[in-house]
């Protein structure tokens, strides 16, 4: 927990992600993300020096056997409201559409969701948990499919839905967050969805592990170009590192 607060604080600070009396909204799917950046943000809830307020929202996707107890239980536990949205977005994207390549549409309207029913409980912010290997995979997806070097933003002001969209865990690891999730033994709802490990996304997460390269090497090259080339940031502090690594 120690080093998920640090590298939050760090990027909460450098983006200025939370301001005084902000209403975060956690948009929870139940996957180990999620519920680890809810668990995260109740813990610099007690001791930022800029105090908000934590509430979570679910969006059911409407696919048969999802068994939300576990994230309700949690929530509960944690002293977070937590609102489950009935979206019905499985049936959208697969009877209706019938879409070949559904994740987008599926992100797209699950996030416009979220937005949405966040406006609805009076929060001005939406906490999404994309980590670090996110944003990289994020950048490679936009070169191969789109032609041009992009990623989302450490927060977003979306002017229709009257919300501030940050990504606290940008500075973690993928493995950093499942080594934590393991070890509080933090629950994580099943994801039933027939392409949750068939999309574009997790092509291109094999392809990173399959490179006959240093991958630590890529992943922090692609990272810092994300940081210095799309982000813009006024400064570009170095990336934090452990202590076991040595610098070049």
């Amino acid at each position: 927990m120690r080093r998920l607060l640090s590298l939050t604080r760090k990027a909460v600070q450098e983006y200025d992600l939370i301001q005084e009396g902000d209403r975060v909204c956690v948009g929870l799917s139940g996957g180990k993300d999620s519920m680890t950046l809810l668990a995260v943000l109740v813990q610099l809830q007690r001791f930022y020096p800029k105090k908000f307020e934590l509430k979570a929202v679910h969006v059911s996707l409407g696919f048969e056997g999802m068994d939300l107890t576990p994230m309700q239980e949690f929530c509960a536990k944690l002293n977070v409201p937590l609102e489950i949205a009935d979206a019905q977005i499985a049936k959208i994207v697969f009877d209706i559409r019938k879409e070949p390549n559904p994740c987008a549409l599926c992100a797209n309207l699950r996030r416009g969701a979220v937005n949405d029913y966040a406006g609805r409980m009076g929060c001005n912010v939406v906490a999404l948990a994309h980590h670090r290997d996110d944003i990289i995979e994020t950048a490679l997806m936009s070169l191969f499919f789109e032609g041009r070097f992009y990623c989302f933003e450490p927060k977003t002001w979306l002017d229709r839905a009257g919300v501030r969209v940050i990504r606290p865990f940008l500075y973690l690891e993928e493995k950093e967050i499942k080594r934590y999730q393991t070890l509080a033994d933090v629950p994580v709802v099943h994801n039933p969805c027939p392409m949750d490990r068939e999309s574009e996304r997790a092509r291109v997460k094999n392809l990173l592990n399959e490179l006959p390269y240093d991958k630590e090497m890529l992943r922090t090259n692609i990272f810092g170009a994300v940081r210095r080339g799309v982000w813009q940031p006024p400064d570009c502090p170095p990336m934090p590192r452990r202590k076991s690594e040595k610098r070049g």
